[in-house]
């Protein structure tokens, strides 16, 4: 089973940013544990500040790869590109975010992608990850 996982903006500072909504621990340092945690699956990781390159990223290996957890971040409230990229491939999508977005900013409880994903998943710090690959493996 191949399953990328996709970062949004700001994802690349985990550990270091908001803290108290975030955690204190990178996403390198997660991601190294989910592999050894899912060594059965052909997992990777993308991330990327630049919208486009999200939508490239998706595009380009969205019918190749039997799924795909994404945390668009803030463009998931954004984006109606990378909503749309998710309708257009065939690989399935779950939607993750770290925080529970509708305890947040109410223009944080609009998503341009969970009416395409498969399903969505929120407000369990990282572990929303690996419930997230638990899910493709039921």
């Amino acid at each position: 089973m191949k399953i990328i996982i996709i970062n949004g903006p700001n994802i690349n500072l985990l550990g270091k940013r908001e803290p108290l909504i975030y955690g204190n621990q990178s996403f390198e340092d997660f991601y190294k544990e989910l592999e050894t945690k899912f060594s059965q699956i052909e997992l990777s990781h993308f991330q990327s500040n630049i919208e486009g390159e999200i939508i490239d990223k998706i595009q380009e290996i969205g019918f190749s790869y039997d799924g795909i957890i994404l945390n668009a971040a803030a463009y998931t409230h954004t984006s109606i590109g990378i909503g749309d990229a998710v309708k257009a491939i065939s690989a399935p999508v779950i939607e993750v975010h770290i925080s529970n977005t509708f305890s947040r900013e109410e223009f944080r409880h609009q998503s341009f992608i969970s009416p395409n994903a498969k399903g969505v998943i929120l407000g369990f710090g990282l572990k929303s990850y690996e419930l997230a690959l638990q899910s493709f493996l039921k």
